[in-house]
């Protein structure tokens, strides 16, 4: 808890947060994006899977003077939860929790069952995390995240991708990569492991 502690400090988030010990990012990257989100000022943060980061997040657009995070949650009720931390702490100008139920559709090939997409915002994207769906749901479950928001990212945007460190997540990134050349990898070693990408649209 010593990590969380600490952002919540950062962050001046003293009336609680949505920490769970089962589903919650871990501290050092949520670390990692709360400093990026300070640092690089987004305009517009796209968040797939809502909850800890999502209050965060917010409230680094809060202390910036701009930007909002949009987050999408296939759980309607862990969207309903993240929603009333957002509002306890007066934060509903800088986040948008969307309900957007898993749905299944076909992607180079392949299944995936994937977050509803009709709100995603259009363009303008400057900072992408991904945290969800579960691995367990099936093979390469964060896979669509690219091919799907690619054309809405920003020159430049930056991709940070939870739980790097598994298998899973190491085909997804090499599968990326392999698709979009130019998109640049960094590795953080975290607990779960941390994927930075940044995006250079070819010239």
């Amino acid at each position: 808890m010593e990590e969380y502690e600490s952002l919540q400090a950062q962050l001046e988030l003293n009336d609680g947060i949505p920490y769970t010990p089962d589903w919650s990012a871990g501290g050092d990257f949520i670390q990692i994006i709360v400093d990026a989100c300070l640092s690089a000022r987004p305009s517009l943060v796209l968040e797939c899977s809502s909850g800890l980061t999502t209050l965060m997040l917010a409230r680094c657009c809060q202390m910036n003077g701009r930007g909002r995070v949009v987050s999408l949650e296939d759980g309607e009720q862990y969207a309903d939860n993240t929603r009333a931390y957002i509002d306890r702490y007066g934060l509903g100008r800088y986040a948008s929790v969307i309900h957007a139920p898993l749905r299944r559709s076909m992607l180079d090939g392949a299944e995936y069952a994937w977050y509803a997409i009709d709100k995603i915002p259009e363009k303008g994207i400057d900072m992408l995390v991904i945290d969800g769906p579960s691995g367990f749901i099936q093979k390469h479950s964060r896979y669509p995240a690219l091919p799907v928001c690619y054309s809405r990212l920003s020159e430049g945007c930056r991709i940070y991708l939870d739980d790097a460190a598994r298998p899973d997540e190491r085909e997804i990134v090499a599968l990326w990569q392999a698709r979009y050349p130019t998109v640049r990898h960094e590795y953080r070693e975290t607990s779960r492991g941390c994927s930075i990408l940044t995006v250079e649209y070819p010239g």
